[in-house]
């Protein structure tokens, strides 16, 4: 479960699904959008409106051997565009267009 709070910590949003598994990392872009990754073996990285109340999009995930193995951080770089996905012993990096 996904949890949005205003600054006085109350409870702005809840937001499940199915994908919400082991979360380990998230990060806000500039335009608001909450990008979520999570530490299973094929996690994928969610794209979840600023409102914190539906996912916009699954951007990346294990796929035919290829992909997101056990992301440890995720972050959005407005200057290139790109998702950077930490992981045990690699980086990725995704262009967003």
């Amino acid at each position: 479960m996904l949890i949005t709070l205003a600054r006085d910590g109350s409870v702005l949003a809840t937001f499940r699904d199915p994908e919400l598994t082991y979360p380990n990392s998230v990060h806000v872009t500039p335009a608001g959008q909450v990008l979520v990754c999570y530490k299973s073996f094929n996690g994928p990285i969610l794209q979840v409106h600023r409102e914190g109340n539906r996912k916009l999009a699954t951007l990346a995930q294990l796929r035919y051997g290829l992909g997101i193995m056990k992301s440890a951080s995720v972050c959005y770089n407005s200057t290139t565009s790109s998702i950077i996905v930490g992981q045990a012993d690699s980086i990725l990096v995704f262009k967003v267009q």
